[in-house]
């Protein structure tokens, strides 16, 4: 068909690491099916792209662009993640009109380079996207860069609030057993407590990040449908209960496996990550004996204290394990990483470095365990590669993630939140050398067997993808 009559998509993330890594994965393979895609970031994310991936990384290519909007934000570290309170602030405040200013100028300049938009195909998490599409009369359909009971748990933060369940009441409460409060209304979810759903350990009422959070799993009962990161068989319960709440839920994930379907349709070129990946781990890994390194990754966000980073040193050393470890230049809340000299031993069993090519590490032979955040992105991705996990969740979904990989899964095990060395080094040996590692390892290849049927043709990721699609087509009708 000719361009000016293929459907056009803008596509939004939220703009922080995760969220930008899945839309593109999404967008490509919207493309692939012979879309043409205007991607939307931040000027800010832009620049970080353009810094870790080249100054031509992004760069038109036939039927995807990329377009830039201002976050009103002042200057920040190009080496770091926005504040995110401040981030979801400015997301209220700043982005609806720069964001609605694009989509009437690409609709107001339609040519064969620019066909009439479709539709909007926004992240929950960018809720701005509703009312400009509202504004401007284009239809929003949803893509969830999280799973259904990462999703889930944020679409109850209402109903928790209005139980008096959350913000909680007293600082006293993170400590004196009220967070292991049974939830037990969640259409779909079992034995979760109140700890496992996001943000509600604050007692500030106006907590933004809380509100924010909440305002956007509301609004997004507004899209036209909503497609999540996950795969049938992971969570056939949960998906069933976000049906009884949304007017059409489609799984669509493993991205990346679903990606492996196709052949090269030139986006290749396009990269995820907005820290410059370093490569040299992979031929580290070649030295090593299968299964025998642990790989340490806390992900974009989660920031960590000085005293903690000692005791996931310590604990690592002490391990005797063979690791690889990413240690962001901002994971230190307000200060950079030292380890501890006796932390110097490690040196012929260890790899440090600031960022890495994530799914290429955890599809390495010699990777035998994953010590991870439990963000969904981490998760997803080592479920996919067949890798147990040890699971240090920090906020947002994490605890649901980590609550469902360790009790639905059976591929995690969770560390205390207060982290001690003893702790990291016993559960490290057990995930590389323990028995209980090798169940969860089996466990984890069941699931990489189960992701990789859903991703398959005739899976049920590859069908939801073209019923998603038609409704991205038939949405202007």
């Amino acid at each position: 068909m000719g361009s000016i009559s293929k459907p056009h998509v803008v596509v939004i993330p939220s703009p922080v690491q995760g969220h930008i890594k899945t839309m593109l994965k999404f967008a490509k393979l919207l493309h692939y099916k012979g879309l043409r895609v205007t991607f939307v970031n931040t000027e800010f994310n832009h620049k970080r792209l353009l810094r870790s991936r080249g100054a031509d990384a992004l760069d038109d290519l036939p039927g995807f662009h990329f377009r830039t909007i201002p976050d009103g934000l002042p200057p920040s570290d190009l080496d770091a993640t926005q504040d995110i309170p401040s981030l979801c602030d400015a997301m209220n405040k700043n982005f609806l009109a720069p964001f609605k200013d694009l989509l009437l100028k690409l609709k107001n300049t339609v040519s064969e380079n620019n066909p009439p938009i479709t539709c909007i195909v926004a992240d929950p998490i960018a809720p701005f996207s509703i009312k400009a599409g509202e504004e401007v009369g284009l239809p929003v359909v949803m893509y969830a860069t999280i799973n259904a009971c990462g999703y889930m748990g944020i679409k109850q933060l209402y109903a928790l609030r209005e139980k008096g369940f959350a913000p909680i009441r007293d600082l006293s409460d993170l400590r004196n057993g009220y967070l292991e409060t049974k939830v037990d209304w969640a259409p779909g979810m079992k034995d979760v407590r109140l700890k496992d759903f996001p943000f509600i350990q604050t007692i500030d009422p106006d907590d933004v990040v809380f509100n924010f959070i909440m305002g956007a799993a509301e609004t997004s009962i507004k899209a036209r449908a909503i497609a999540l990161h996950t795969f049938d068989a992971l969570e056939p319960e949960v998906l069933d209960g976000l049906s009884t709440i949304f007017p059409r839920v489609y799984s669509i994930g493993p991205l990346q496996l679903l990606l492996n379907q196709i052949e090269d349709n030139g986006l290749k070129s396009i990269g995820y990550n907005l820290w410059k990946e370093d490569r040299a781990c992979l031929q580290w890994l070649d030295t090593k004996e299968p299964k025998s390194v642990v790989y340490v990754n806390f992900g974009s966000i989660t920031v960590m204290t000085a005293d903690q980073l000692v005791e996931f040193a310590m604990g690592l050393a002490n391990s005797k394990i063979s690791f690889l470890w990413i240690i962001r230049p901002d994971l230190v809340t307000g200060e950079s990483a030292v380890l501890p000299a006796e932390f110097a031993e490690t040196e012929n069993r260890s790899f440090i470095t600031s960022w890495c090519p994530q799914e290429e590490v955890l599809n390495h032979p010699a990777v035998g365990g994953f010590l991870t955040h439990s963000g969904w992105g981490s998760t997803i991705e080592s479920l996919c590669a067949g890798v147990p996990m040890v699971c240090w969740p920090f906020f947002a979904d994490q605890a649901m993630n980590c609550r469902y990989s360790c009790n639905e899964w059976g591929v995690g095990m969770e560390i205390d939140n207060n982290v001690k060395r003893e702790e990291v080094e016993m559960l490290v040996k057990e995930l590389i050398e323990g028995g209980e590692g090798e169940k969860m390892r089996e466990k984890a290849m069941e699931w990489k067997r189960l992701a990789e049927e859903a991703a398959g043709p005739k899976g049920t990721s590859s069908i939801n993808l073209d019923k998603f699609i038609h409704e991205i087509i038939s949405s202007n009708n």
